[in-house]
């Protein structure tokens, strides 16, 4: 299956005409959009929390540089996809185009983009917990006090180039350009950022288990952790599908793993909340004092009020 034709977010619902004054709402392809629609909702209420509280009420430091940019790349990935399943309601409903196909083409790279940020800050995340495990020394006394800023900037520049090129070449290009534009991301996904990812959090499962008794910040590793693996459970088809589809390989539909992919991104201010808020009896507080008890534990180097 080429971009062009049916990689976009979420499938293009099928309509059936009998006539030209009859068609066939397909109540399934609906009714998964509006699920869609809901998660994405919530999602973007969760993460704009998110980001206001990283934002303006808890104190900066490493961890929350990149949890604030995270959350930034989820918010946009679900703006995106909101607005794919309000056009396909609309184009299911009406039974007629509601926009151009290239303007679809355009909301599924916008997407990769934003998808591909979320990959590459979580892998960030996941090597810096691990090198102030390994090297408690160094990450106390000399790390840089802007490392995670300057990180998170190549991370953004590094995620445009790579969607820009692939933007250029499915767009404005030849099929076999845009399919090997698109394995090659697949492939700087899969062999450069998810391995140092997943080597990461179970160097850091392992040293957290089996360290020293000395206080750990055991909340904030609890959230990489299931962060992570969430990402991997519910992230991660979409590549697979992506990288499928350009060998005809496929026969998931694709709302199902868009929808998956919502989910990914929706998922992640909840558990910083529930981590948060679960104490000797898992009693709910605020979500500031959640954050606060996530983001500001002891072993959370400060590098600004």
């Amino acid at each position: 299956m080429e971009l062009n034709q049916t990689s976009l977010p979420p499938t293009s619902p099928t309509v059936t005409t009998d006539g030209d004054d009859s068609c066939r709402i397909e109540v399934t392809d609906l009714a998964t959009d509006g699920v869609t629609l809901l998660v994405c909702l919530c999602g973007l209420v969760g993460n704009g929390a998110v980001l206001w509280l990283l934002g303006f009420r808890i104190r900066r430091n490493p961890i929350t540089v990149y949890i604030l940019n995270l959350a930034v790349a989820d918010f946009t990935f679900l703006l995106f996809m909101v607005t794919s399943a309000l056009l396909y309601m609309m184009q299911n409903v009406s039974c007629s185009t509601v926009v151009s196909l290239m303007y679809l083409r355009s909301l599924f790279l916008l997407s990769l983009f934003s998808y591909n940020m979320g990959l590459y800050l979580l892998t960030a995340i996941s090597i810096e917990r691990c090198v102030s495990i390994l090297c408690p020394l160094w990450y106390r006394c000399r790390r840089p006090q802007c490392l995670s800023a300057l990180v998170c900037a190549l991370l953004w520049a590094l995620s445009i180039a790579v969607i820009a090129a692939v933007t250029s070449l499915c767009l404005l290009h030849e099929h076999e350009h845009c399919q090997m534009a698109l394995i090659s991301m697949y492939v700087l996904n899969f062999l450069i950022f998810a391995p140092p990812m997943v080597i990461s959090n179970v160097i850091l499962f392992i040293k957290v288990q089996c360290g020293s008794r000395r206080r750990q910040p055991k909340k904030l590793y609890i959230v990489i952790f299931l962060t992570v693996l969430f990402f991997l459970i519910f992230g991660v088809p979409l590549s697979i599908w992506n990288f499928l589809q350009q060998f005809n390989y496929t026969n998931v539909p694709s709302q199902v793993v868009f929808l998956l992919a919502c989910i990914n991104s929706s998922i992640n201010p909840f558990i910083y909340f529930l981590v948060g808020s679960c104490r000797r009896h898992c009693s709910l507080v605020s979500f500031q004092v959640a954050f606060r008890s996530v983001f500001e534990e002891t072993g959370v180097t400060t590098i600004s009020s």
